[in-house]
């Protein structure tokens, strides 16, 4: 039977479930992974649920099966900047916000030299996934469930999660100024009680150091620039892709 911990919202398939057990997983799974996204019949993915359902897969392979899919490309991989999937692949697969800048950098490293089915496995198939979710539990918000973490990892959190009623959509990736230059992740009231809240107006001063190579030729080891909210994650993806580091990033309006 599936079984629910409402303590934690922790949902597992256990052996001997009936069809409605089934089925509750099936629709959590798919509203975690999609995003809370508006998912029509047709685009279930039936072949899985049959797997599922026979005991050919586990909800972890469920889970798979669902961030692999051409859905789950279209939603996120083919509308999200780099660090924006990033992002989302955090909170879908690991129900927490990526901590610092070296996790997004992995990502983005194993995504552009393995391609986006070796980045969605080392999501699922590392300690971290196994430690908490296991192959039958349905990955969940763990925001309030992280003990020992900073309060910053909290926010970063929060500024990701928004609530039950907001969906995944919007190309930009919402911690990257944060991670990049190591900087507090302040919590933000929501725009018009949409649930989300809104930086596109405003502008940011990036300060890069060049990489060794550049530094060697005796051009300046630092460059500042100003972009806007829109441009942040193309130029900061230049400064990481040129080998260069992010040193500050200051908002300027």
């Amino acid at each position: 039977m599936a079984l629910w911990l409402s303590d934690t919202d922790v949902l597992e398939l256990r052996p001997n479930f009936t069809e409605d057990d089934l089925q509750l997983v099936v629709r959590a799974v798919y509203k975690q992974v999609l995003g809370n996204a508006h998912l029509m019949e047709s685009q279930r993915l039936v072949t899985a649920e049959s797997l599922l359902r026979d005991g050919d897969i586990t909800v972890k392979g469920f889970v798979r099966a669902v961030a692999q899919s051409d859905l789950y490309r279209s939603l996120f991989f083919e509308n999200s900047s780099p660090y924006r999937l990033v992002e989302l692949n955090f909170k879908h697969l690991l129900g927490r916000a990526p901590q610092d800048q070296a996790e997004i950098s992995k990502h983005v490293v194993l995504y552009n030299e393995q391609g986006y089915v070796a980045d969605i496995n080392s999501y699922l198939d590392n300690d971290e996934y196994n430690a908490k979710f296991g192959e039958n539990i349905v990955p969940y918000n763990r925001a309030n469930t992280q003990v020992g973490l900073k309060n910053v990892t909290f926010n970063r959190n929060f500024a990701l999660m928004r609530g039950f009623a907001t969906d995944d959509s919007g190309k930009q990736a919402k911690l990257t100024s944060d991670l990049g230059a190591n900087l507090p992740t302040k919590i933000k009231a929501p725009v018009g009680k949409t649930g989300t809240y809104d930086n596109t107006g405003k502008r940011f001063k990036v300060t890069v150091s060049n990489s060794g190579a550049t530094a060697q030729l005796g051009h300046r080891t630092t460059q500042e620039y100003v972009v806007s909210y829109s441009q942040l994650s193309q130029k900061m993806r230049a400064v990481f892709k040129s080998g260069g580091k992010v040193l500050s990033v200051a908002e300027l309006s």
